[in-house]
């Protein structure tokens, strides 16, 4: 794992670059503190930061080819790098080092541009190719790795995280309000905007090209989609159980100690229970949980008894931080806002297993894989739904949901948010639903929200909505589930999950593998029939059946779990201090943002306990917190007034 970042002088000025780079590369350390490189040619510069994991000794960046014609930076893993490198040996290829990262430099010397196709792995990187004065810019199928470019008419800059490019000289920080409408409306900034203006995300399975003076990006792989197969459910276990293992199997490829999340979920017992098969050595596993009046997000019970079974070597910890020193530290690695308590458990796990290993791997994506989340019932509960008179299903039932608290301190009550939210828009299009399931803040809350010069004239509900249909419409021949989890896999995977086990990881400086996401696994469970993925109301369907003789039947039988925090828990309590001063009046008057009335009557009612908000006050508290960091140049650490 590691951290890449690079300058591509466009008008070839002969202006020094190493300047540029040696601030690039320093507030990236923590992504790679074990070895640095650069390379600089005429108009082009490359950089990384290094956490050695393969090759440790002889892994050192940037690498090249024989002739020194092509020089490549990357930041990832490749799993299939063995076989590859057999195959270019055999072309007469000779390597300098035993590391993957060698590997791509000569596979673009024999494939040009579609050696992308051939690669299995998570990467970011950035080739250069001195003969033809060309930039090749990367990522991996999936998003598991970040990639921020920024295009200007003299120069292209480009870096592993947000906050690399911003230490180039006259790089504004201008809010992009689009942006911070789709934030507002989803939690997250979908891909290709980010939350600054003039800084874009490559998009997972792309890569840009820039050469003669132009930058053009271009698609090499795409989730598949209306490619279902039939084949009886005994056949589809076995397709899945054969290929959890060989994905699993092919992640293990490491020359440090590694080891594996255990929240005591399906996903993450999964992989726990495949590693303990295929390396036939004590597996080490890693758990966090929250004690006393926090204990319904206490996962650890679960946890061990998946431990128990297969005598791993367990460290767990029961957490109680200080939230408000370590949101603001959490904020500033994530370079952007994201509404997701779960980064708190991410870096805090991380940290814990950084202490005894250097690779982690997690259960991360199994959801969208399989069929995992609440809102893939709405399909079957429609139907059901459908055939109640029509007045119980427009008042009787909404009004009755209405007089029943709804949160996330408890099951009931998560499920009653649920509920409330399906009868709003069952008999709506897909978008719609998918809308109304993942919406922070409604339409008519944003506009009482935004201050009035904040709002571009547009609503943020419909941008955001609007970047969701275009996957939509992208899977037309599918049924709603499968097109439901389509879009999950090109947006929120990539853009919210993917992209802060990413940077929760690496602010330990460890490296963090996500095997559900493999693109092969990926291309399987895409052609598993959705029928197979959600039965009733039965999720993970076809998943159990394959895993359940592996597992303990309370893990395979036991309630969907969010891998979050205690926020709300938080809130009334420790985060009071950092809430009034984040969402005072003067500050919020100060920041220009939002409509002060709009946040009193939000903050009010969550207080009353009248209404939950919260996840919209942590959403808020976030995004505060980053303008502090990344548009006011604020230190990341700091205390508020109280």
């Amino acid at each position: 794992m590691c951290g890449i970042y690079g300058v591509m002088d466009l008008e070839k000025r002969g202006t020094p670059l190493a300047p540029t780079l040696a601030l690039m590369g320093g507030v990236i350390e923590h992504r790679g503190p074990d070895d640095s490189g650069q390379y600089e040619g005429h108009g082009i510069g490359l950089g990384m930061r290094r956490l050695s994991i393969i090759d440790v000794a002889g892994g050192h960046q940037p690498m090249t080819n024989e002739d020194d014609s092509v020089w490549l930076v990357m930041n990832g893993e490749i799993y299939n790098y063995r076989e590859l490198r057999s195959n270019l040996e055999k072309k007469g290829h000779q390597f300098r080092s035993n590391s993957d990262t060698e590997v791509v430099v000569h596979l673009y010397e024999d494939e040009g541009l579609d050696f992308f196709k051939f690669l299995r792995g998570m990467f970011g990187l950035a080739l250069w190719d001195t003969k033809r004065d060309r930039l090749v810019l990367g990522r991996d199928r999936i998003g598991e790795k970040p990639l921020y470019f920024r295009r200007e008419a003299q120069r292209l800059l480009f870096a592993s995280e947000l906050k690399s490019i911003l230490t180039a000289r006259n790089v504004p920080r201008q809010l992009n309000l689009n942006a911070l409408q789709e934030y507002l409306a989803l939690g997250y900034v979908p891909a290709p905007r980010s939350i600054l203006e003039g800084i874009e995300k490559l998009l997972p399975g792309h890569y840009l090209v820039a050469e003669k003076g132009l930058a053009s990006t271009h698609e090499y792989w795409n989730v598949p989609c209306g490619e279902t197969e039939e084949h009886s459910e005994e056949d589809w276990i076995e397709q899945v159980r054969e290929k959890l293992l060989e994905t699993i199997k092919a992640q293990l490829v490491s020359d440090v100690p590694l080891g594996a999340f255990l929240s005591g979920g399906i996903d993450s017992s999964t992989i726990v229970s495949a590693m303990a098969r295929l390396t036939g050595r004590t597996v080490k596993t890693y758990s966090i949980g929250y004690g006393g009046d926090q204990s319904y997000y206490n996962e650890l019970p679960y946890a061990k008894l998946v431990a128990r079974q297969f005598a791993t070597e367990h460290h767990e910890i029961v957490v109680s931080p200080n939230v408000t020193e370590l949101l603001p530290k959490l904020v500033w690695h994530l370079d952007e806002p994201i509404a997701d308590s779960a980064c708190l458990t991410t870096y805090l796990v991380s940290r814990l297993a950084r202490e005894s290993v250097k690779v982690i791997l997690s259960g991360v994506g199994g959801d969208e894989l399989f069929g995992g989340y609440r809102r893939y019932l709405g399909e079957s509960i429609r139907r059901w739904y459908g055939l109640l008179p029509g007045a119980m299903r427009r008042t009787i039932i909404p009004a009755l949901l209405r007089r029943i608290p709804q949160d996330r301190s408890s099951a009931w009550k998560d499920y009653a948010r649920y509920a409330a939210a399906f009868t709003r828009t069952a008999d709506a299009d897909p978008v719609t639903r998918y809308m109304s399931y993942v919406t922070m803040f409604s339409p008519e809350v944003q506009s009482d929200l935004l201050a009035k010069d904040r709002s571009n004239g547009a609503d943020g509900t419909l941008l955001a909505a609007g970047a969701l249909r275009r996957y939509f419409d992208d899977c037309p021949g599918s049924d709603a589930l499968d097109r439901t989890i389509y879009v999950d896999l090109k947006t929120s995977l990539p853009d919210d999950l993917l992209a802060l086990t990413d940077r929760m990881s690496m602010a330990a400086s460890i490296e963090c593998r996500a095997p559900l996401v493999d693109y092969q696994l990926v291309e399987l469970a895409s052609r598993i029939p959705s029928r197979m993925k959600v039965r009733g109301l039965s999720l993970k369907y076809l998943l159990k059946k394959a895993v359940a003789p592996w597992l303990p039947k309370e893990v395979t039988t036991r309630k969907k779990r969010g891998f979050g925090a205690p926020v709300g828990g938080w809130l009334r309590k420790d985060l009071q201090p950092l809430l009034r001063e984040l969402l005072s009046e003067e500050q919020v008057r100060r920041r220009g943002l939002f409509q002060w009335p709009a946040i009193h009557q939000l903050v009010k009612a969550h207080e009353e306990q009248r209404i939950d908000h919260t996840d919209h006050i942590f959403a808020l508290i976030a995004l505060e917190i980053w303008c502090r960091v990344y548009l006011d140049g604020k230190p990341h650490q700091f205390q508020p007034s109280v």
